[in-house]
C-alpha cells in the first residue's frame, strides 16, 4: 500500500511510520506537492548459498593474446 505525505509530516512521526511499514508498503514524500523521495521496507534477500551461480559463466577459449594490451598494468 502506498501513502503520500509531506516531508514535514513524515519528520514528525518518522519512527512510527517506519515501524508500521509492511513488506509491500511505501511512503511517498513530497515537497511543494512534488514527489521527492520514497521510504520502503528493507527486504532481506535470504541466506546466500554456495554454487547458485554455477554454470552462469562460460569461458569459451583460453586466450592470453588479449592480455598483451594490459601488460603495462600487470605485475
Amino acid at each position: 500500500m502506498s501513502h503520500t505525505m509531506t516531508i514535514q509530516q513524515a519528520a514528525q512521526r518518522l519512527g512510527e511510520l517506519i515501524s508500521a511499514l509492511g513488506p509491500d508498503d511505501e511512503i511517498i514524500l513530497t515537497l511543494n506537492d512534488h514527489p521527492v523521495a520514497r521510504i520502503v521496507a528493507n527486504r532481506p534477500h535470504g541466506k546466500r548459498k554456495r554454487g547458485t551461480c554455477k554454470g552462469m559463466l562460460v569461458i569459451h577459449e583460453e586466450d592470453d593474446e588479449h592480455l598483451k594490451d594490459f601488460h603495462d598494468y600487470m605485475p
